[in-house]
């Protein structure tokens, strides 16, 4: 047995899956922000009612957290320093001189992890092709290690320039902080990321030992919590970049598993993609805090090298921390249930980015909150049930709700009840539909033609009116789709991604010297796979990014199997300038390339999901729950929707508008859409303006 926990701002979500029958069971619970592992640890025992005697048969446990990078934005890391080479203390700060706002005279730049009293130079000098220019003063280093520990700093990066060619002297600061600084964290460049470009790679090591020791006590207080309970399997986390590693490396290495909760819901996303032959998908992940999108093309989703983290304005690119680890390429926009509606300055309705959580959340919650969200106006909507939000475990209060919305919107706004609940409903799919038409446009995809999959505990609420917004040629809802990330665990696979930079013009390369480094990664790969319990064979995939002398930028190509060694030098010149030229238009073949990052992924074989068929106990009589009112926006008032047993629904056809409810989520479908419940139960629904042509599947 497997179980997937995402931590999110609001709700935990879990699901546990048999291997054996392929059955799946769920639970969701409000997150404990003070100590995620304590929800953590509430779910798992309330899932024992339902499967008793689960936790001694876990094989393993796979988690994504938000720990990270809510650490970072709300500055909550250790009191961090940072040792560099002489010249080189303000680069934080310089970062690549850009300006986010070019015009704005007021514009704010994020303030670095670690300021400028904790950041101390040394006299060392490594030339760009990692040879020794001036050696390091070991008595210097140890000097420097004493300031540090008067400052009272718990946790050190050390990034040294051009150690990516050469990591002698990091490696000696490192063993240095081990005798002089022993309780102290120590993150280095050179295991971090060995990669060219000095602003992100320190900011990168930074934000790594920024978080570190906390990253550290919040995996050992876990794992303490699940060996308790009785767990006897292995504890793994998600990356960034979508693969699951062990729960020592991501602690060695919590800048990996930053963005690691957001990702799973794209990684089901691709999972369901490739199972229906769907080229074109827009995975939407609508949780309590916030919005996930993902373009995902031909059953894979863009990995980028480079994101930003604790933004000052927060969609306003280049206005946050450059964080420099291979991340999937997803939108979040502040846009959840649990996002906060009010008037704003110029007297119109705001909704998000800010939102309520966990703690005290929404008004109708009943645990404190004050302030309208738009989980208030869903209800008032008639799309939630007050007696089966969460499946009945959570009653929803209608009045109190209704009180919030009236007082901090409706009234300020001169409108009725009713407009006020939809505006806010209506404006945060406006928002989200909006910054979806953007991204897919970025990356060459076509609104009309991509299927929005719909995830999160809100996600199902909003979706069909996104998708109607962004003109998709179809909407579809899996199963369980309210704990869609948690499952989402279940089709990553257990990788590690390596980088290391090592300029060499591609003419003059040696390509005998270069395998080696390739193998070398990929040993450096196969031993921390090795180290968290692996025993399957390990893949590997490699790729190399290049660019024009004199570039600053590099374009990525991957390259098939085997000794590199044996390639031709001519040949990958060509698969260059036809990326470049498919990318950007025109290449340049007169212009000499050179090699600048080389890549490795490190994987183990994937356990296949198989999707369980609906089975006999579906009852297709009793899956019409009965009728409820709801606010049509065609008709601009209240009609009754039928309601529907998502549990009970049989493979068929049926018409909006509809209400289908499960457990964990609520589907709302318009007026005169089709919706097509296949084998497998997920819901496929067409908008009445497209074909009604549904291709069977």
């Amino acid at each position: 047995m497997r179980l997937g926990i995402d931590v999110g701002g609001t709700f935990t979500d879990f699901v546990l899956l048999d291997d054996a029958t392929g059955s799946i069971r769920t639970h969701k619970c409000l997150t404990t922000p003070r100590d995620p592992s304590e929800a953590m640890e509430q779910g798992m025992r309330a899932l024992s009612a339902d499967a008793p005697g689960y936790i001694e048969r876990l094989e393993e446990v796979i988690h994504g957290t938000t720990l990270v990078i809510n650490a970072v934005i709300e500055r909550k890391g250790a009191r961090t320093g940072l040792l560099t080479t002489r010249g080189f203390r303000d680069v934080l700060e310089l970062g690549r001189e850009f300006r986010y706002a070019a015009y704005d005279a007021f514009a704010q730049m994020p303030e670095p992890l670690v300021p400028r009293e904790r950041r101390l130079e040394l006299d060392e000098r490594l030339r760009a092709d990692g040879s020794v220019l001036v050696p390091l003063d070991a008595a210097q280093a140890r000097a420097a290690a004493r300031d540090m520990a008067a400052l009272g700093v718990e946790s050190l990066a050390v990034c040294l320039l051009n150690s990516f060619e050469n990591p002698t002297h990091e490696l000696a600061i490192k063993r240095l902080l081990a005798e002089e600084l022993p309780g102290a964290s120590v993150s280095i460049s050179y295991e971090v990321l060995p990669q060219i470009r000095e602003y992100e790679r320190t900011s990168t090591t930074v934000t790594n030992a920024y978080v570190k020791p906390l990253t550290e006590r919040y995996l050992r207080r876990l794992g303490e919590r699940l060996e308790a309970i009785g767990l006897q399997g292995r504890l793994f986390i998600m990356l960034s970049s979508g693969g699951v590693t062990s729960a020592e490396t991501a602690a060695e290495f919590p800048v990996r598993i930053i963005e690691s909760g957001p990702t799973a819901a794209v990684i089901a996303g691709q999972y369901y993609s490739r199972w229906f032959h769907t080229p074109e998908m827009l995975c939407f992940d609508m949780g309590g805090t916030t919005a996930k999108s993902c373009l995902i093309q031909h059953g894979s989703a863009a990995v980028v090298p480079t994101f930003e983290v604790g933004r000052v304005q927060r969609f306003q690119k280049g206005s946050g921390l450059t964080i420099q680890v291979p991340v999937v390429d997803l939108l979040e926009i502040g846009a959840g249930g649990g996002s906060i509606a009010r008037v704003s300055r110029f007297e119109t309705l705001q909704v998000g980015p800010d939102s309520a959580g966990a703690e005290p959340g929404p008004i109708c919650y009943g645990l404190g909150g004050t302030e309208p969200t738009v989980t208030d106006a869903d209800l008032l909507l008639g799309y939630l049930d007050p007696e089966y939000f969460l499946g009945g475990a959570m009653k929803l209060d209608t009045a109190a709700a209704r009180r919030g919305i009236e007082a901090g919107v409706a009234k300020p706004l001169g409108v009725s009840l009713t407009d006020a609940a939809w505006g806010i409903h209506d404006l945060v799919n406006e928002n989200m539909a909006a910054a979806a038409k953007t991204h897919i446009a970025e990356r060459g995809g076509n609104p009309g033609l991509v299927t929005v999959a719909a995830f999160g505990g809100a996600g199902p609420a909003h979706a069909y009116g996104l998708a109607r917004k962004l003109g998709a040629a179809r909407l579809m809802v899996p199963p369980n789709a309210g704990v869609g990330s948690a499952l989402g665990f279940f089709t990553a696979p257990r990788a590690i991604d390596l980088v290391r930079s090592h300029k060499v013009p591609l003419a003059t390369a040696d390509f005998a010297e270069l395998e080696g480094l390739f193998r070398a990664l990929e040993t450096e790969g196969e031993r921390a796979l090795r180290k968290a319990g692996a025993e399957a064979p390990v893949s590997f995939t490699r790729s190399i990014d290049l660019r024009f002398i004199g570039q600053g930028s590099e374009t990525s190509l991957s390259i098939p199997e085997g000794d590199f060694a044996a390639l031709d030098p001519q040949e990958l010149r060509r698969r260059f300038d036809t990326e470049y030229s498919r990318l950007y238009g025109r290449t340049y073949a007169e212009s000499p390339a050179e090699f600048v990052n080389f890549r490795v992924r490190a994987s183990l074989p994937v356990k296949l999901l198989t999707l369980p068929r609906l089975t006999a106990t579906a009852q297709p009589s009793k899956a019409l729950k009965g009728e409820r009112m709801a606010y049509s926006a065609i008709q601009r008032g209240f009609i009754a929707f039928p309601v529907y047993d998502r549990y009970r629904l049989a493979p068929g056809e049926m018409a909006g508008p509809a209400i289908i409810e499960e457990r964990e989520s609520t589907v709302i479908v318009g007026e005169g859409a089709h919706v097509r419940v296949d084998a497998f139960g997920f819901l496929w629904i067409t908008p009445p303006d497209k074909s009604a042509h549904d291709t069977a599947i």
